[in-house]
């Protein structure tokens, strides 16, 4: 075939097409790959001792979530089971909820999450707060107060630096 024939054109667009269905593909694989192998937010020993900022985030949570949210994530009449929301909802979904607060208005029921963008008990540990949240998502972490490890110098510099 030439490169004049309509036969060939049809032959590299074909070509073209499955080229780019194999980079779609391995694209796709690499992205399921790296959402398996995601760092987790937090550390549990075996022992079940949590890193410091998962505790953190265990007592901000019980401070000002908890009231609606219900204990350990486990939900209420009022609001949602964080437990079972955080095993879809990616960070910069949690953040957005959290900082500007949400509106659901339904044909039966109306919900409205407040925004927490001005407390600094809620943004100073928003972080920690995930961590927590993820572990319970993730059943990592059970019910009730968790063990810790010591507070960080690190961890005592942000907290001062934060909410100063």
């Amino acid at each position: 075939m030439s490169e004049h024939d309509p036969r060939s054109h049809g032959a590299g667009m074909m070509l073209a097409a499955v080229l780019g269905l194999a980079l779609a593909s391995t694209a796709f694989a690499t992205s399921v790959k790296a959402d398996e192998e995601e760092e987790k937010p937090y550390t549990i020993s075996e022992d079940g001792v949590v890193d410091w900022y998962t505790f953190s985030g265990f007592r901000h949570y019980h401070a000002e979530c908890h009231v609606c949210h219900g204990p350990d994530g486990l939900g209420s009449t009022f609001a949602p089971a964080l437990a079972e929301t955080m095993k879809e909802m990616s960070y910069d979904d949690y953040a957005e909820v959290v900082v500007n607060g949400r509106e659901n208005v339904g044909t039966t029921a109306q919900s409205k999450m407040p925004s927490f963008g001005e407390n600094l008990n809620v943004m100073c540990f928003l972080d920690d707060i995930y961590a927590y949240l993820k572990a319970r998502a993730d059943g990592a972490l059970g019910r009730g107060r968790p063990k810790k490890e010591a507070k960080p110098e690190e961890a005592k510099e942000r907290d001062n630096d934060c909410l100063s």
